[in-house]
């Protein structure tokens, strides 16, 4: 039986940077399970396990553009030092978890530090890398 659209699949995957960095993997953890086509994965990923059988495997490489995007300057922004906590000591590199005003978090990396302001960068983190996965299929349920 073959992935198509609709079907509930279980995959172990581990997704690399082009240097070999891990950034992600199911080993040691459960498989990932999603419905194809249903958006909870990133649409290039979708459209790769189609067609695989379960116990079938696949390298997989994702462009940043049909991944996370490009890195965008415009997610750059500058904000008052005094609106971070003072407890952790800010750092940069270091990862911030914000709350958009309709209540979303999401996460944000100090780039600069100054007297006054810091520099976060808004950015998905793994936004303009390209993507590698190593997938196998372990279980499929027809839709």
């Amino acid at each position: 039986m073959n992935v198509k659209k609709g079907d509930k699949i279980k995959v172990d995957y581990t997704g690399k940077l082009d240097d070999g960095t891990v950034f992600d993997t199911t080993d040691g953890k459960q498989p990932l399970e999603f419905e194809v086509g249903s958006g909870k994965v990133i649409k290039a990923f979708d459209q790769a396990v189609m067609g695989m059988e379960k116990g079938s495997q696949k390298n997989i490489h994702i462009e940043s553009k049909d991944a996370y995007g490009q890195h965008n300057p415009q997610m750059m922004q500058k904000i008052p030092r005094e609106q971070l906590p003072k407890q952790p000591e800010p750092k940069e590199g270091m990862m911030l978890l914000l709350k958009s005003p309709d209540g979303k978090q999401f996460p944000a990396k100090i780039t600069e530090i100054g007297d006054k302001e810091v520099t976060l960068d808004l950015n998905h983190p793994l936004a303009g890398k390209d993507l590698n996965f190593d997938v196998k299929v372990v279980g499929i349920e027809s839709a």
